[in-house]
């Protein structure tokens, strides 16, 4: 089974081209963190990139942008081209089946002025209501079930 799934951020702004059949498509290039730090103690990223076609690819030129964080679910896809000097080269990439869009357009929270991540940005504390209150005071009168009522 070919499957991959990806959750990361875009380096840059997706570019939309149409090519000769009249297909739209374009590659983005997710950068995905790893679930580790080096022995520097710094999280590294993959870089990979990843190719969307037609409405997928013209909403992705529409909606995202570099820093955007996506989910991508698709195939792992091996070609091979003849470069100009003559030599064969290969390319992998994830064709895209669908593709998430997981923050906004104008959603940088988060993000340096480079796009990349912040870790070092502060937030904000969370408010919270009053919990000493009974959440249920408005909710009416007793309910009464039997064990006949109960679905197990």
């Amino acid at each position: 089974m070919n499957n991959v799934s990806l959750v990361g951020r875009l380096t840059k702004d997706p570019e939309l081209r149409t090519i000769a059949s009249g297909n739209t498509t374009t590659t983005i290039t997710v950068a995905v963190n790893r679930r580790f730090t080096n022995q520097a103690g710094e999280r590294e990223a993959d870089f990979i990139s990843v190719v969307l076609w037609n409405k997928q690819a013209e909403n992705c030129a529409k909606y995202c942008k570099k820093g955007t964080q996506v989910g991508v679910t698709g195939r792992i896809q091996t070609r091979s081209y003849d470069a100009q000097d003559g030599t064969k080269r290969y390319v992998t990439e994830v064709v895209a089946d669908t593709i998430t869009f997981l923050s906004g357009k104008s959603d940088n929270s988060g993000m340096g002025p480079d796009g990349a991540p912040d870790y070092n940005i502060e937030q904000s504390p969370i408010e919270t209501s009053d919990i000493s209150e009974d959440p249920f005071k408005d909710f009416g009168s007793e309910v009464v079930l039997s064990d006949d009522d109960l679905p197990f």
